[in-house]
């Protein structure tokens, strides 16, 4: 141990130290708290733990139809292999087989029935991975196939749910869309997407002398892990203890899909009495778990000549796959952010939660709510189109804004807006004006290539759509040394929240973030937590850890108070030192004395976010603690005959509140930028007519390279703005906001086949934009006689009289 903290200072010394202020505490840009183990490849992911002795390896075998009964299953050839300790099915299963997040739905393996190709049915564990794999191959399974619905639109024609379905009303929609002067309706697809997490989906296991289970696993949601573990087991969750020190990214598919190959390892374990680790080949990963959910929303939109909306009937159709996860919560915020930044007069918004026999859909960044926001920023470049206007002028003109349009469909008032401001500093920062004049005389005089401009805004709702979620804990201990150890709720997925939720403690105490150990999220030490998901890790956890440390520091307050006979205004903590009327103390004396002293130094710290509920029934309420603003300006380069396209450039604008550590900040929103705009253009999830997916590996699925990047990319954060609510050190969250950024691209590409089209055709372009789709949005919008290819949709129509006439 070094002995660094122990060195004593002079008095001068310890005199200039305190006119000093402290380095590494809240709003400085410190380190990432792993950066250098992570770069060096040090760092210990789930995998890269030493193998336990006798250690099985799990793998499962999974189903081949999307929906069918199971007439035969037979592991008993499984057993042929050398190496093989177990094969299980659903039958072997000691405790609950259900292991639903929210609703039940989701049997840990298949029982009597599969509702999805790639479902597991059987799990084989073996001496190694490769032994397990051969072996679940060698086993007899025989189906009956049954009819599947694979399709979004299928399933919402045959009312085909995985739960009921919900509705936000204001105002007459009906009568405003009748006496509007202008109407356009129409529908959007837009597709899914894979989490493609560096580290798969992974867990190892041990069991413990009395009956419980020691869970090491990449998830973001510990506690639930603990929960369905101790289910699957038949134990109390007092047996379960889960680790969980990193993840190699999460993204929303470790919030309850970590639960399965977590509770086959246990089972495995209990079963066997020997250590089990499961972790999925990619293949494996991308065919068996959920995405996030592709979405068929359709609209009607009515507005006058100045672009202004004054009725509007959406309905969004999420597809959830087969089960329900927590599908209902992401409508929800689907239809909540149905609005995005815009004021939308009378209004409904209509959400159905569709059953597909596909993997059940999940959480992903954003969490349903960008999928809301593509609807009404469609409506906008369509409405700017339809009026010849520029669409930023028409999206400035719905902004919320005074007194009697600042009220969303679901009553929650929208306060402290700064869309307003980002808006007018990014408009001047990114010349947005002269740059749009530039690209239509470019356009005029380019014939194949075009270029294309957008600025499109972001207003993000923080909290947890499900209330009860907004709570966090955290723990503290000082030791003698004044070494200080810390541990909270939240999950570090590479995001940085371990180190802010330090340095919001570094803060409290006003010693260097050197002093402090973060030590894995762990159910022992900080029990009951929410999953670090909806953007909240850094203000619940923050807080939590805050409220610890603010209660030990008052302890240490009113011990200095009763030893030196001072008052509570003298006693002044600062950098590392602390001032006691005219004597200054390093802060490991104190923490020494008031040990010697038996002052208790280790406390808990609890959170709950104040002021948020939201009434189900009315379809009204408050269900966010605060918003989170942003825009991104984005221009691209389009070329008419292919379809292809490039980000010239992109101008970021996002508001955090006062940041707690500016680089990590930055990193957040140009990474969440760059995925924003991955799930918009090149990521393209295929499933073939068998509900198969046939990209299920980096070949055919293709997540942003470094050559997608903008060429100029201009990354700045809002100044000089706290939160207006008492956040943690009025910070804001950062994770999900600035993915919504990520639509200005789209926006931009149809602004330039906006350049191509024929007076009066409006540019639809379902998502992602492929270089394909873009070809074919091309080809329904231009003139016919400058048409190389036939459009699509005159394509189709004709395959389809042909083969009238042939029957």
């Amino acid at each position: 141990m070094s002995n660094h903290h122990h060195n004593t200072l002079s008095h001068d010394e310890m005199v200039a130290k305190f006119a000093q202020n402290l380095t590494s505490g809240v709003g400085k840009s410190v380190k990432h708290d792993s950066a250098a183990k992570q770069v060096t490849g040090e760092a210990v992911y789930i995998d890269d733990r030493l193998e336990f002795p006798n250690q099985l390896h799990v793998y499962a075998r999974t189903s081949t139809y999307a929906h069918a009964k199971i007439t035969k299953l037979d592991v008993s050839p499984c057993y042929a292999f050398e190496g093989v300790a177990i094969a299980i099915t659903s039958k072997d299963v000691p405790g609950q087989l259900d292991i639903g997040a929210v609703l039940p739905g989701d049997p840990l393996l298949a029982d009597g029935i599969v509702e999805f190709y790639g479902q597991p049915v059987i799990a084989v564990a073996a001496n190694d991975m490769e032994t397990a794999r051969k072996a679940a191959q060698a086993a007899i399974i025989e189906y009956e196939p049954l009819e599947a619905v694979l399709d979004v639109e299928e399933a919402l024609a045959k009312k085909h749910f995985v739960s009921g379905s919900h509705q936000h009303k204001r105002g007459d929609s009906e009568g405003a869309l009748a006496s509007a002067k202008h109407v356009l309706e129409g529908d959007l697809h837009i597709g899914g997407q894979e989490h493609f997490y560096l580290e798969t989906q992974v867990s190892s296991v041990m069991p413990t002398e009395d009956g419980g289970m020691i869970v090491y696993t990449s998830t973001q949601n510990p506690t639930e892990v603990q929960k369905l573990v101790a289910e699957v087991l038949g134990v109390p969750m007092h047996k379960v203890v889960i680790d969980m020190r990193r993840m190699g990214g999460g993204f929303g598919g470790k919030e309850t899909q970590a639960a399965s190959p977590a509770c086959l390892a246990a089972v495995i374990a209990h079963l066997t009495g020997r250590p089990t680790k499961m972790r999925l080949p990619r293949m494996e990963d991308m065919v068996m778990t959920g995405k996030r959910h592709p979405f068929f929303n359709q609209y009607k939109v009515g507005f006058d000549d100045d672009g202004r909306i004054h009725g509007i009937d959406i309905t969004v159709s999420g597809n959830c796959g087969y089960s329900p996860d927590l599908s209902n919560s992401i409508v929800d915020r689907a239809m909540f952010h149905s609005d995005n930044a815009y004021y939308l007069g009378d209004a409904t918004v209509t959400g159905h939660r569709c059953k597909t026999n596909t993997a059940s859909n999940t959480a992903y960044r954003g969490f349903g709510g960008p999928q809301g926001m593509m609807t009404i920023e469609h409506i906008m470049d369509e409405i700017a189109q339809h009026l010849g206007k520029d669409p930023l002028d028409v999206r400035k003109v719905n902004y919320y804004g005074h007194e009697d349009r600042n009220v969303t469909h679901y009553y929650q008032k929208v306060e402290d807006n700064f869309i307003h401001d980002i808006t007018e500093q990014l408009e001047a920062s990114s010349e947005y004006k002269a740059r749009r004049k530039a690209i239509t005389e470019f356009n005029k005089t380019s014939p194949i290539l075009k270029k294309g401009l957008a600025l499109t805004p972001v207003k993000f709702g923080i909290s947890f759509t499900a209330t009860f979620l907004n709570q966090a804990g955290a723990l503290i201990h000082i030791y003698t040394d004044g070494s200080i150890h810390l541990n909270h709720g939240g999950t570090e997925m590479g995001q940085g929240l371990n180190i802010k939720v330090a340095q919001v403690v570094a803060e409290v105490f006003q010693v260097d973030i050197d002093r402090i150990q973060i030590t894995a999220t762990n159910t022992d030490k900080v029990p009951n937590t929410s999953p670090t998901a909806a953007s909240s890790g850094a203000d619940l956890n923050g807080k939590a850890a805050q409220n610890a440390a603010l209660t030990i520091k008052q302890r240490l307050i009113d011990f200095a108070c009763s030893h030196f006979k001072v008052t509570p205004e003298e006693v002044i903590f600062k950098n590392g030192l602390v001032q006691i009327r005219e004597e200054l103390k390093t802060f490991e004396e104190i923490i020494q004395m008031a040990y010697f002293n038996q002052v208790s130094l280790s406390s808990t710290g609890f959170y709950r976010t104040p002021k948020i509920y939201y009434d189900h029934e009315k379809a009204r309420g408050r269900p966010f603690y605060y918003y989170a603003y942003g825009a991104a300006c984005a221009e691209v380069v389009l070329d008419t005959l292919t379809g292809e396209y490039k980000i010239l450039r992109a101008d970021i604008l996002h508001d955090v509140g006062a940041s707690l550590n500016p680089a990590i900040d930055i990193g957040q929103v140009e990474g969440g930028f760059i995925q924003g705009v991955g799930w918009l253009t090149t990521e393209e999830l295929v499933w073939n007519d068998q509900g198969r997916l046939m990209t299920s590996g980096p070949a055919s699925y293709k997540i942003p390279a470094i050559a997608d990047m903008p060429i100029d990319f201009r990354t700045h954060l809002l100044e000089n703005r706290s939160n207006p609510e008492d956040t943690v050190f009025n910070s804001k969250a950062v994770g999900e906001p600035p993915f919504m950024l990520g639509m200005s691209v789209w926006s931009a590409i149809k602004d330039a086949i906006r350049s191509v089209a024929e007076p009066g055709a409006l540019v639809k372009l379902d998502t992602p934009a492929t270089p394909e789709r873009v070809l074919w949005a091309i080809n329904e919008v231009q003139p016919s006689s400058s048409q190389p290819f036939l459009s699509r949709r005159k394509k189709e129509e004709a395959e389809t009289a042909t083969s009238e006439q042939a029957q």
